[in-house]
């Protein structure tokens, strides 16, 4: 097998491998810009801002179920911290009472 580059894509026809693409595929740069408000996302940002103002998580949950997070999938795991903050004391007052 040669180790040089490959010319096209029917050079290896028999052969099982997996095409590479090349650099000029800039998929790999959408993420390279920081999150907003201040770097570290929406969705953490609300859940520590909302220790002051409790609403935020409410909003951050609608972001949440509303797939905010297909604009830029980094800002998921805090848009869920969001909602386990705003489920996690209902839940518990939910079964307190029962």
């Amino acid at each position: 097998m040669s180790t040089g580059f490959l010319k096209d894509d029917n050079q290896h026809q028999n052969e099982d491998y997996a095409s590479i693409r090349g650099v000029e595929d800039n998929h790999l740069g959408i993420y390279d810009k920081p999150l907003p408000c201040f770097g570290c996302g929406i969705g953490w940002f609300f859940l520590l801002l909302g220790f002051v103002c409790p609403l935020l998580w409410y909003y951050a949950t609608i972001l949440y179920f509303g797939k905010y997070y297909h604009k830029d999938p980094r800002e998921r795991m805090g848009l869920s911290a969001n909602v386990i903050a705003v489920s996690a004391p209902l839940m518990l007052i939910y079964f307190w009472c029962h």
